[in-house]
């Protein structure tokens, strides 16, 4: 099983890239929870092609990545976890929890450090909320959190199996969580117990401050829990909570154009 997903790892990148954001599209279409207030074309458009432009601004910027990291921790024998040797079913388990409550503090670094929310502050200025919300980053965030991925690597000895099922886990549940999807309230509540959902990542893109400074977690939902930045619902409820930042509301942000020099404008 290892041998097969190194072996085909674009591959199964790609496809469950397409798989998730085609079924997640498609509930959008079929169980909308909010309706869409603004261009969908436009933002669809400049939304999905940040992806190409992070994903060239990654292969430029490093020699190697994170699953690179791994490979080079394992020969050279760094990091924790190849130090303990460990059974690699819990090392694969363990390292995929450890990634992801790393993913949660970065989120919170980067909205209480000026500078980075600079930077992340593009993610929220979205002004509807959709699948493709959840691929919408500036490529200086993405290098920079490709940096913290390939640090914690290092130190935690993170296998490369581990770093290849956390980033397709990763990438998918963005996805799923940012899904303009009314799921059913039992569904969404045993959901949440452990994952994040929609309607709960939702509340973190509201435009109030407060709200916007909650429900930091991607993935596992416990972190929120664990630490105090949960809220469980947003104040003014799904459907009439506004999406976005008040910097940021004139329609002519959704190009791509303004988009990428958000992070220099003043304010």
């Amino acid at each position: 099983m290892n041998e097969f997903i190194l072996e085909h790892e674009t591959l199964l990148r790609v496809s469950c890239f397409i798989t998730v954001f085609l079924l997640v599209a498609s509930s959008e279409a079929v169980f909308p929870r909010r309706p869409l207030n603004f261009s969908k074309y436009q933002r669809w458009f400049s939304n999905i092609l940040i992806v190409v432009i992070d994903s060239a601004a990654v292969k430029i910027i490093f020699p190697f990545v994170a699953t690179g990291a791994a490979a080079i921790a394992q020969q050279k024998g760094w990091g924790l976890f190849n130090l303990t040797h460990l059974p690699q079913l819990f090392t694969v388990i363990f390292s995929v929890v450890l990634l992801d409550f790393v993913i949660y503090l970065q989120h919170i670094i980067v909205h209480k450090i000026p500078l980075l929310w600079r930077l992340h502050r593009m993610h929220h200025s979205d002004l509807d909320y959709d699948v493709t919300t959840g691929t919408r980053f500036h490529p200086i965030e993405i290098i920079l959190s490709m940096a913290i991925k390939i640090l914690t690597v290092f130190i935690l000895g993170v296998p490369v199996i581990a770093v290849i099922l956390f980033e397709v886990i990763l990438n998918a549940s963005a996805m799923f969580n940012h899904g303009n999807i009314k799921l059913p309230a039992v569904a969404d509540k045993i959901i949440r117990s452990l994952f994040v959902t929609p309607d709960m990542h939702r509340v973190h893109h509201s435009v109030i401050p407060e709200e916007t400074d909650s429900n930091f977690g991607f993935f596992i939902s416990v972190w929120d829990k664990l630490f105090g930045t949960y809220k469980e619902h947003p104040e003014k409820g799904h459907t009439d909570m506004t999406i976005g930042l008040e910097l940021f509301r004139n329609p002519e942000e959704l190009k791509l154009s303004k988009i990428l020099l958000q992070p220099f404008k003043n304010s």
